[in-house]
């Protein structure tokens, strides 16, 4: 129950730092990727999301359910639709 509570709290209060900036397929379309070109490049962006906001999830000191939930979150919006 407390994990959850933390997940829950982690995921309204959080405003990734990552997120912050255009999300990855907005940024593939300003830059008129299609393709193979698009897909590399959405691949890349999505591993460097992952990375910051495992950090970020570190900085928080989110461990479990928690950090998944928080990590997942992050990079679905950094990602975007």
């Amino acid at each position: 129950m407390k994990t959850l509570i933390l997940a829950v709290l982690a995921l309204g209060l959080s405003a990734p730092a990552f997120a912050q900036s255009p999300s990855c397929n907005l940024q593939a379309t300003e830059k008129k990727l299609a393709g193979a070109a698009k897909t590399s490049f959405l691949t890349k962006c999505e591993k460097d999301a992952g990375a910051a906001c495992d950090k970020q999830a570190a900085d928080r000191k989110l461990s479990g359910a928690a950090k998944t939930s928080f990590t997942t979150k992050c990079v679905k919006d950094a990602v975007g639709t």
